[in-house]
């Protein structure tokens, strides 16, 4: 474990940050966390999912147990449906401190702790128990506090549940029936290569415009959860989805360190407990969500196949190859990972 343990010192590697989050951070008047009137610590927290998403309803079950053990003295106020930005310039609102907490893929977090990319990797987990005792052992926690190097911290994984393809035209029932195809990935090196190892053509698209995009012919597909894809209502566009699974990427509830730092003990201990008792309820949201999403998805004409999985596994081969070669202290992570039962 002497790979997870070793620290980047290098604090140099800030984002630069787009005009659009310039004009955000001159929109936010106030700071990320303050104390008002009698004492009364509020923290805001931005994420760019839409209000009925098993995610929001777990922040907003976080945000009441935070306001009850603290009897009042600490509150999360929630902006979703990205009104504070996109899931990158959250992040990096968060790490200049000017927004506390949100919400973001694993994959996102790739381009603040590198370490985080061996969780996006296809086919990693063998199932959902080998996920979650990775998750909740020694790796996933020390993967959580290893952004703290980029000013962020982890709090909890929430469940993301298993990536899978869903396109417009025509359905993937083996990798090379992507060939061609302009598929949208988050903006994840991981995801990108492993598109391309299908013979797709990776197309980096906001989650909040994936919408227009695929109405538009700008990407010709996607991949994704259940819930995602219908909370989402891409199934209006897209009327294939092809149950691969290649990927099981958790999502991660960050808070800044800076404003972390500016918590009491008290804070800090109620802010923790509360994030892992939504982990908890969002896990059990999430089972149902995926249920309930599959049923709509019938209900509105979604074609759900069940391609042979072999085949997709067996061109991400490469992947493993190259990040053996390339990266050997991150393989040095897979190999742990794959070696836990």
């Amino acid at each position: 474990m002497t790979d997870l343990n070793s620290k980047k010192k290098n604090r140099n590697s800030l984002s630069i940050f787009s005009k659009p989050v310039f004009l955000i951070l001159v929109c936010l008047a106030l700071f990320s966390t303050c104390k008002g009137p009698g004492g009364v610590r509020v923290i805001k927290l931005g994420h760019g999912l839409g209000v009925t998403h098993p995610v929001h309803e777990a922040m907003v079950f976080m945000a009441e147990k935070v306001a009850e053990k603290s009897n009042g003295q600490m509150q999360i106020r929630i902006y979703p449906n990205q009104q504070l930005g996109t899931e990158r310039e959250l992040v990096e609102l968060l790490q200049i401190g000017s927004l506390g907490m949100t919400k973001v893929s694993s994959a996102t977090m790739e381009s603040f702790a590198p370490r985080m990319q061996v969780l996006s990797m296809p086919y990693l987990f063998e199932d959902d128990a080998h996920r979650d005792k990775v998750l909740k052992g020694e790796i996933g926690k020390q993967l959580l506090l290893d952004a703290e190097d980029f000013w962020l911290r982890g709090l909890c994984y929430y469940d993301a549940g298993k990536r899978s393809f869903y396109t417009k035209n025509k359905p993937i029932e083996n990798p090379s029936d992507l060939k061609g195809l302009k598929i949208r990935v988050m903006e994840s090196n991981t995801a990108i290569n492993m598109v391309k190892s299908f013979g797709g053509s990776p197309t980096p698209v906001s989650y909040g415009e994936l919408y227009t995009a695929l109405q538009q012919g700008i990407v010709d597909g996607a991949e994704n959860n259940p819930p995602s894809l219908y909370t989402s209502k891409h199934y209006e566009v897209c009327k294939f989805y092809s149950i691969n699974e290649h990927t099981a990427v958790p999502d991660v509830l960050i808070v800044s360190t800076k404003v972390w730092e500016l918590l009491d003990e008290n804070e800090k201990i109620w802010l923790q407990e509360a994030a892992d008792e939504s982990a908890i309820y969002q896990y059990k949201l999430w089972a149902e969500s995926v249920e309930e999403s599959y049923r709509e998805l019938k209900k509105a004409g979604v074609t759900i196949l069940y391609p042979e999985v072999a085949g997709f596994r067996e061109a991400t081969e490469s992947m493993y190859e190259e990040f053996k070669l390339t990266q050997p202290n991150l393989f040095e992570i897979v190999d742990q990972i794959r070696k836990i039962e």
